[in-house]
């Protein structure tokens, strides 16, 4: 099967993913069957922060969750705005890296299994409270059951509506950032961090729409790779030419000239 047909088939299972989340979304107790994947997300959040302390040479602490899907991540060192912006921006990454990843279906269980072990990573060395080691351990447990069990189409499928609800949920929780920073400009949130270290210069509700900007910005470029794969490259036409028979032909005229 060829790269622009694997392509194709990738983005027919992605659109079904895309209905399927939202369809769950709007119907009574939906979230009930999307809350693990809502908890992996805030792994991904509070691991984004985490990843953002220490490569700049910072330290982590501990991250908490609560069942609300809520996170937090002590730390201390590192760039303060870089951290702070690496939550939100960190998860859309993270689920626009996989639908590029997932246009190849043979890919799909090692990413499981790589996404298994960030998780569970994440859980035994910084989790510190029940929350994060019950949805940790569970949610890394699945995606590793997945990458070293599940048939190849179930694994493509079961990763590719995971990227569909990092995506979807990094952006609602964008939105539900927005709303926070207009309605309650005091509340402790990222862009409140945010807001601290510019001395209010630049408000909550700028960073809000700053990283509403950017995640959008990553959705349309990987949407327009995605595009590129589907519609594939055009072949180029060029004339084809016979070389050793033009040259036959040269000699034959060249011979019929010299009798004359």
């Amino acid at each position: 099967m060829s790269s622009r047909e694997e392509a194709k088939n990738s983005f027919s299972l992605l659109v079904i993913c895309s209905a399927l989340a939202l369809i769950l979304w709007f119907i009574p107790l939906g979230w009930i069957l999307t809350y693990p994947f809502r908890m992996f997300v805030t792994l991904i959040h509070e691991g984004g922060h985490a990843a953002a302390a220490l490569i700049s040479l910072g330290s982590v602490h501990r991250i908490y969750l609560d069942w609300h899907g809520n996170g937090i991540t002590e730390y201390s060192g590192g760039i303060g705005m870089l951290v702070s912006s690496a939550g939100y921006l960190g998860a859309t990454l993270y689920g626009a890296a996989l639908l590029l990843l997932l246009r190849k279906a043979e890919r799909a269980r090692p990413l499981a299994i790589a996404t298994a072990a960030l998780v569970l990573l994440e859980t035994i060395l910084l989790g510190s409270n029940i929350v994060i080691w019950v949805a940790g351990l569970g949610v890394g447990l699945m995606l590793l059951a997945v990458g070293m069990m599940a048939p190849r189409r179930v694994a493509h499928f079961f990763m590719s509506f995971l990227a569909i609800q990092a995506i979807l949920n990094a952006l609602y929780d964008l939105s539900a950032l927005l709303y926070l920073s207009v309605a309650d400009s005091n509340r402790l949130t990222d862009a409140r961090n945010m807001a601290a270290a510019t001395s209010n210069i630049l408000p909550a509700t700028f960073w809000a729409l700053a990283w509403g900007g950017v995640a959008i910005g990553i959705l349309a470029y990987t949407l327009m790779i995605y595009y590129k794969s589907l519609v594939g490259s055009r072949p180029s036409t060029q004339l084809a030419v016979n070389y050793p028979d033009l040259l036959n032909d040269h000699t034959l005229e060249a011979s019929s000239h010299t009798s004359k």
